[in-house]
C-alpha cells in the first residue's frame, strides 16, 4: 500500500488537498469519488518528493519542532510495543501539516513493502537528515530502536529549545538597533533641516559641530537611497564570496581567533559535535563513521576538519581525547572529559556531559555578550543624539550672547 497526495473538488466546488493510502492511484480517486470528491490530482509522495526542490537542496520543510515532535510521539508508541506500521499510522493522523502526513505516509509505505525504517527514511533525505538515519540504522540492528527514538527526540527538542531562547534574546537588541537607527535618520533628514536652517539665513559662521550636522543631514537628503543600496550591493557580494569554500575556510577561521566570539563559535561548535557523538556511540555506530557523521553536523569548516584529520588519527591507532587535543580547537575540559570517558569505558556517557557542559557556558556567554551589548548600544545612540541636540544648540547660545 502506498501514499497518494491528492486535490479534488468537493461537492461546493472548493478546491482541498490532502493524503490518502491505497494500492494504486486508480483506487485512491475511486476512494475519492467514494467520498463524495471529484479527483483532480492523485499522485505518489514518492515520485513528487523527489522532484520537488526541496530534495534538490532546498528547505525540507520539516523544522526542528516538527521532527521533535514526530521522533518523540513515534518513541512513545514504540516503546508501547505497537507495531511500527501502526505507530506511523497513527503519527500521521496525529499531525495537520499535509507535507509531514505526506512524508510520514511515504515512509509507512516503505515500510509496509519490506523495507527498514532506516532505508524508508533514506527516501527523504532533507526531511531526515544523515545523522537521524544512521542513529535509527544502528537502533534497528541492536534491537534499541525505541532508545533510539528517545535520544533523537532528546537531541532536536534541545537543538529547538536553543534556537528559541537565541531568538528572544536576540530580539530587543535588533529592535533596539532599529529604532536608534530610525531616530538618528528621522532627525537628520527631516527634523535638522528645518532647524538648522534658520541660522543659515544668519549670515554668520556657524560652531564647527553645527556645520558638521548640516554637512550630514544633507548627505543623508540627497545621497541616502544611493548609500542605503551600495549597503545592500556590499551585502549580496560578500554573502557570494562566503559561498566559496576556500574564502569561507578563511573568514571562520578568523572568527576562531577573536576573543570573546572565538570562545562562543568553538563552545556552540563542539557542542553540536560531542552531543551527536554521543547519540551515535551510544547506539552502537562505530566510532569511525560517528565521527564522519558528527563532523557533518558541524557549521564551522576548520572545526569540521580538524575532526576529519581527528577520524584518520584514530584510524591510524591513537585515541579519540589525544586526537582532538592536537587539533588545539576543542576546549581542554572536552578532551579531559573525553579521556575519561575512553579510559572508563563509559565514552557515550562523558560525551553527553561535555555536550551540556559546553550548551551552558554557550548560553551563560551568550546571555553575557547580550548584557553588554544592550546598554553599549543605548549609551552609543544616546551619545548621537546628544551630539545633534548641542549642534542645535551652539548657535543658540551664541546668538544670544551676541544680543547681550
Amino acid at each position: 500500500m502506498g501514499a497518494f497526495e491528492y486535490q479534488p473538488l468537493d461537492p461546493q466546488g472548493r478546491q482541498k488537498k490532502g493524503v490518502i493510502e491505497s494500492e494504486t492511484p486508480r483506487l485512491a480517486r475511486q476512494a475519492l469519488r467514494d467520498q463524495g470528491l471529484t479527483p483532480l490530482s492523485v499522485e505518489a509522495v514518492i515520485s513528487k518528493e523527489s522532484r520537488s526542490p526541496t530534495a534538490l537542496g532546498g528547505s525540507s520543510g520539516v523544522g526542528t519542532r516538527d521532527l521533535a515532535l514526530l521522533t518523540r510521539q513515534l518513541a512513545t508508541l514504540s516503546r508501547s510495543g505497537i507495531p511500527l506500521e501502526e505507530a506511523l499510522l497513527a503519527v500521521s493522523q496525529q499531525t495537520e501539516k499535509v507535507r509531514i502526513q505526506r512524508i510520514i505516509l511515504g515512509v509507512r509505505a516503505r515500510v509496509l513493502e519490506g523495507q527498514s525504517l532506516s532505508n524508508a527514511l533514506a527516501n527523504f533525505p532533507k526531511a531526515f537528515p544523515v545523522l537521524y538515519r544512521a542513529t535509527v540504522d544502528a537502533g534497528e540492528s541492536s534491537g534499541k530502536l525505541d532508545y533510539v527514538l528517545e535520544k533523537l527526540a532528546e537531541y532536536e527538542e534541545t537543538r529547538e529549545v536553543m534556537r528559541k531562547k537565541i531568538q528572544l534574546a536576540m530580539i530587543y537588541p535588533i529592535m533596539l538597533i532599529t529604532v536608534s537607527v530610525l531616530i538618528v535618520i528621522g532627525l537628520l533628514a527631516y527634523v535638522v533641516p528645518e532647524i538648522v536652517g534658520v541660522f543659515e539665513n544668519l549670515g554668520q559662521e556657524l560652531p564647527f559641530l553645527t556645520r558638521w550636522l548640516i554637512i550630514s543631514s544633507d548627505f543623508i537628503l540627497d545621497y541616502g537611497i544611493l548609500v542605503l543600496g551600495g549597503i545592500i550591493a556590499i551585502w549580496i557580494g560578500i554573502s557570494a564570496m562566503l559561498r566559496v569554500e576556500q574564502i569561507l575556510f578563511a573568514y571562520q577561521s578568523m572568527q576562531l581567533k577573536l576573543p570573546l566570539i572565538g570562545r562562543f563559535i568553538r563552545g556552540s561548535n563542539t557542542a553540536r559535535f560531542t552531543r551527536t557523538l554521543a547519540i551515535l556511540v551510544g547506539s552502537g555506530v562505530e566510532l569511525l563513521e560517528a565521527l564522519r557523521i558528527a563532523s557533518q553536523v558541524i557549521p564551522n569548516l576548520p572545526m569540521r576538519k580538524a575532526v576529519e584529520q581527528t577520524s584518520v588519527r584514530v584510524r591510524e591507532g591513537d585515541s579519540l581525547s589525544r586526537a582532538l587535543s592536537q587539533t588545539k580547537l576543542f576546549p581542554p575540559i572536552t578532551v579531559h572529559l573525553i579521556a575519561s570517558g575512553e579510559s572508563s569505558g563509559q565514552l557515550p556517557e562523558m560525551l553527553e556531559g561535555a555536550a551540556d557542559n559546553q550548551q551552558s557556558e554557550v548560553q551563560s556567554m551568550a546571555e553575557m555578550l547580550i548584557g553588554i551589548f544592550e546598554p553599549v548600544i543605548i549609551l552609543f545612540m544616546g551619545l548621537v543624539v546628544l551630539l545633534i541636540v548641542i549642534a542645535i544648540l551652539l548657535p543658540i547660545f551664541e546668538m544670544n550672547q551676541l544680543v547681550q
